[in-house]
C-alpha cells in the first residue's frame, strides 16, 4: 500500500488546491461535500461503530472513505470502456482525481488528530496535544523539504541520464533511497507510512524520466505481485464464519453503505449540474461512477476490523459494498453511449448515407493552375442535374514557408493575414479565372466558391478538417502527391503532400477522394457536350466500395458519360480459392451490405439500360492484376474504394509490393508509375468514425 499511495501521490496535482476551480473540481467538491454530511447524519444512527468513546472520530473517518473515489480503477474503466476521449469521460476522470486527491489529503490530515494504531491500543485513550505537535512539525519539515529538494535531484538526475540510454546506477539508487528516507523520516514520529508516502509523492514532480521510471516500475510491480497478494490477504483476514449472514441489521447495514455512497454523490453531481447546464441524466451517470470505490477503501476496512471499531461482519459489509460499487460501470457507460447515439447527428457525412435528390457540397483542393483542367472535368461529371445542384468550394493549399511567411500583410485588430506573395497570387489567379469561366459557360446548378489553406504542410490536414466541418462538406477531393510529366508517365511527387493526404485519409470529418490525374484534363468537350468519357467503377465489397458505388450514380446522370459498373467475385469452383476463403461473423454482415447495396444501385440504374454492367470472377490476385492492366486504352477513369478487397483472397499478396499502401491495394495498382499513361483513377473512402465504439466517435459531447 505504500508503494501504491506513493504513485498515487506522483499522478496528483497538489497545485489544484491552489488555482480557480474548474468543472472538475467543483464536480468533484459538489459530491464530496454530500456524501461526507450523509454519511455523517446516516451512518451513527445503524451503529457501524458501537464503541461510543471514539464514535465521533470512527464517523469522521467512515464519511470521508464514503466521499472518496479510487481515480486510478475509475480511470481505467472509463478508458476500458471507450469514452475517455469524450467530453464526459474527461469530466468523470478529472472529477474522479480531485475526489481521490481531496479524499486522501483529509485522510493524512484526519491521522495526525487521531492516529489509529494509538486509538486500537486504548480506545479510552485521550488527545494529546503534545504528540499532535510533534506529528505536525514532522509532517510539515517532511513536505517542505521533499518539495524543495526533489525537483532539483529529480532535475539533475535526468539531465544526467538523457532519453535513449540506460539509466546510470548510483543516480537510481540515490533516487530510491531519498524517496525511501523521505516516505519514512515521519514514521519516527508514529504517522502512518502509507500516509507519508501519498505526501512525499505530492512532492515529486509529475515529469521527468525518473518519474516516469518509478510509476512505471511499480505499477508493474502492484499488478504482477501485490494486488494478487493484496486480495489473497483480504480474504484470510475477512473470517465468512462471523458473517451475520442471517441477522436482518446486516443486510440493513450494507443496504445503508450503497444508498449512502450512490445517493451523496448522485445528489451532489445532479445540484452542481443543474447549476452549470448539465443535463440530469448525465450528472446521474458521473455521479454513480463516482461511487466507485478500490484498493484503498477495502484497506481501509480491513485495517477497522483488525482495530476493533467494528464487528467482523459490519467490516465484511463494508468490503462488500465496496466491490459493489464498481459492478454497474459498464452498464452505466452503455446507457451514457445509447444517450450519446440519439443526439449524434442522424446521418454520417458520407455519400451513401445523402439524399440523391439533395445538394452536393465538396471541397476540392488544388496544389496549383496544373490541376484545374482535372478538376474542373471532375466537377462537370460530378454536378448530377440542374435540380440537385451542387456547392464546389476550391481551395488552394500553399505551404507557408520562412519566405512566405515574412511576406504576409497582417492585421492585428481582425487577426488576419494577407498574402502578398506575387507568385502565389498569380497561381491563384490562373486557377480562379479557370474555375470562373467553367461556371460562366455551365452555371446550370453549380455554385462555386473560393477558400485558402495557408499553414505548414504539419498543420494543413487539420486546417482542412476545420474548414470541412465549417462548411458542411460531404467529399473532400485531394490531388495525388504524384504529378505527370511531358513524358506521361507520373513523377516522384512531393512528399510533404503525401504526408498531408495520408493525414486526411485517417481522420477526415466527411469522405475522402484521392484523384490521381493522367489526362483527365485534357477532355475539353465534356462540358460543351462535344466529347464522350469512358467511366468504370470496380466494386468488390467494403464500405469504400459501397460509397464509390454512390458517387458512380451521380456520376452516371451525366450524358456524356459511358459508365461501366465492373463486380469483382470470387470463383468458387477453383479450390484453391475456396481453401482460403474464411468468412468471419464480420465479414459476412459486411457481405450482406454489400449485396444489398449493389442491389439497389442494379435495379435502379443498371435495369434500364443507362449503365453497363460487367461480373468477373477470379481465382486469386494474380487474374485480379491481369484484368486491371487490360484497362488501359478502355477507360479514361476509373473509380474505386480505398480498402475495396482489402481482406479477399481477390487481392491477397498484392501488399507485398505496394508503393503507396494508403490508397489501398487496387488503388495502388491503379495508380502506380508503371501502370498506365492515360487512365486516370479516383480512389474514395467512406466517412469513418474515430474510435471502437460503433456508430459514435470517440471524442463526442454530450454534456
Amino acid at each position: 500500500m505504500t508503494c501504491y499511495m506513493f504513485t498515487l501521490g506522483i499522478e496528483m496535482d497538489p497545485h489544484a488546491l491552489f488555482a480557480k476551480p474548474n468543472r472538475y473540481t467543483k464536480t468533484a467538491l459538489a459530491g464530496i461535500i454530500c456524501s461526507f454530511i450523509m454519511g455523517g447524519l446516516v451512518t451513527p444512527m445503524f451503529r457501524y461503530f458501537p464503541d461510543e468513546n471514539k464514535l465521533l472520530e470512527f464517523t469522521l473517518a467512515f464519511s470521508t472513505m464514503i466521499s472518496s473515489t479510487d481515480s486510478p480503477l475509475l480511470t481505467r474503466l472509463i478508458t476500458h470502456l471507450k469514452i475517455g476521449k469524450s467530453d464526459i469521460g474527461k469530466l468523470i476522470i478529472g472529477a474522479g482525481m480531485h475526489t481521490d486527491f481531496v479524499c486522501c489529503l483529509m485522510l493524512s490530515i484526519g491521522y495526525i488528530v487521531v492516529p489509529m494504531p494509538a486509538y486500537c491500543q486504548n480506545l479510552l485513550g485521550r488527545f494529546e496535544i503534545k504528540k499532535t505537535v510533534n506529528v505536525v512539525f514532522a509532517v510539515v519539515v517532511q513536505v517542505g523539504f521533499t518539495a524543495m529538494v526533489s525537483p532539483m535531484l529529480l532535475k539533475w538526475v535526468s539531465n544526467e541520464n538523457p532519453e535513449g540510454r540506460p539509466m546510470k546506477g548510483p543516480h537510481l539508487v540515490l533516487s530510491i533511497a531519498f524517496m525511501v528516507l523521505m516516505c519514512a523520516s515521519t514514521t519516527m514520529y508514529n504517522y502512518n507510512p502509507i500516509l507519508s508516502a501519498f505526501l512525499v509523492g505530492l512532492c515529486v514532480p509529475r515529469e521527468g524520466r525518473v518519474s516516469r521510471w518509478f510509476i512505471t516500475r511499480i505499477n508493474y510491480m502492484l499488478t504482477t505481485i501485490f494486488f494478487p497478494i493484496f486480495f489473497l490477504w483480504m480474504g484470510y483476514e475477512s473470517n465468512f464464519r462471523q458473517f451475520e449472514l442471517h441477522h436482518p441489521a446486516t443486510w440493513v447495514r450494507l443496504s445503508v453503505v450503497l444508498v449512502v455512497a450512490v445517493a451523496g454523490k448522485v445528489v451532489g453531481v445532479v445540484v452542481y449540474g443543474a447549476m452549470s447546464g448539465v443535463h440530469w441524466p448525465e450528472s446521474v451517470a458521473i455521479g454513480m461512477l463516482l461511487v466507485t470505490k478500490g484498493h484503498l477503501q477495502i484497506y481501509l476496512a480491513m485495517k477497522v476490523i483488525g482495530c476493533g471499531g467494528v464487528t467482523t461482519s459490519t467490516g465484511i459489509v463494508l468490503v462488500l459494498g465496496t466491490f459493489l460499487t464498481a459492478l454497474p460501470a459498464s452498464r452505466i457507460v452503455a446507457s451514457i453511449i445509447r444517450r450519446a447515439k440519439k443526439r449524434a447527428p442522424t446521418h454520417r457525412l458520407a455519400l451513401q448515407m445523402l439524399d440523391p435528390s439533395s445538394e452536393l457540397r465538396i471541397l476540392l483542393c488544388v496544389q496549383g493552375p496544373q490541376n484545374a483542367p482535372a478538376s474542373i472535368n471532375l466537377v462537370e461529371i460530378t454536378k448530377g442535374t440542374a435540380d440537385t445542384g451542387i456547392v464546389v468550394y476550391v481551395t488552394d493549399m500553399i505551404e507557408l514557408t520562412a519566405e512566405l511567411s515574412d511576406s504576409l500583410e497582417r492585421d492585428e485588430a481582425l487577426q488576419t493575414a494577407t498574402v502578398k506573395d506575387r507568385a502565389v497570387m498569380e497561381r491563384r489567379d490562373q486557377v480562379t479565372n479557370s474555375f470562373q469561366a467553367y461556371v460562366a459557360d455551365n452555371d446550370d446548378g453549380i455554385t462555386l466558391k473560393r477558400t485558402m489553406t495557408l499553414s505548414t504542410i504539419t498543420n494543413m490536414p487539420q486546417d482542412i478538417f476545420i474548414l470541412a466541418e465549417d462548411l458542411m462538406i460531404a467529399l473532400i477531393i485531394l490531388p495525388f502527391h504524384r504529378s505527370q510529366r511531358e513524358d506521361k508517365r507520373l513523377d516522384s511527387g512531393n512528399p510533404g503532400f503525401r504526408y498531408m493526404n495520408r493525414k486526411v485519409l485517417r481522420s477526415a470529418p466527411c469522405s475522402v477522394g484521392i484523384l490521381v490525374d493522367r489526362g483527365l484534363g485534357s477532355f475539353e468537350g465534356i462540358t460543351r457536350c462535344e466529347a464522350t468519357i469512358n467511366v468504370a467503377v470496380i466494386f468488390i465489397g467494403g464500405k469504400d466500395d459501397r460509397e464509390a458505388l454512390a458517387y458512380a450514380s451521380r456520376v452516371a446522370q451525366h450524358s456524356q458519360v459511358k459508365l461501366t459498373v465492373l463486380r469483382f467475385l470470387v470463383d468458387n469452383s477453383v479450390e484453391s480459392a475456396a481453401l482460403y476463403r474464411i468468412i468471419s461473423p464480420e465479414q459476412e454482415k459486411e457481405m450482406q451490405l454489400d449485396d444489398e447495396c449493389f442491389t439497389h444501385f442494379y435495379e435502379r440504374h443498371v435495369i434500364g439500360g443507362r449503365i453497363s454492367y460487367m461480373e468477373k470472377h477470379f481465382a486469386n490476385a494474380a487474374e485480379t492484376f491481369s484484368t486491371l492492366r487490360s484497362f488501359e486504352g478502355q477507360y479514361s477513369l476509373v473509380i474505386v474504394g480505398r480498402e475495396g478487397g482489402m481482406n479477399s483472397v481477390l487481392t491477397r499478396g498484392m501488399n507485398d509490393w505496394q508503393q503507396c499502401p494508403e490508397l489501398g491495394p487496387i488503388g495502388d495498382v491503379l495508380s502506380g508509375t508503371d501502370f498506365s499513361m492515360t487512365v486516370s483513377v479516383l480512389i474514395i473512402q467512406q466517412h469513418r468514425l474515430r474510435g471502437e465504439i460503433d456508430g459514435l466517435d470517440e471524442d463526442f459531447s454530450i454534456i
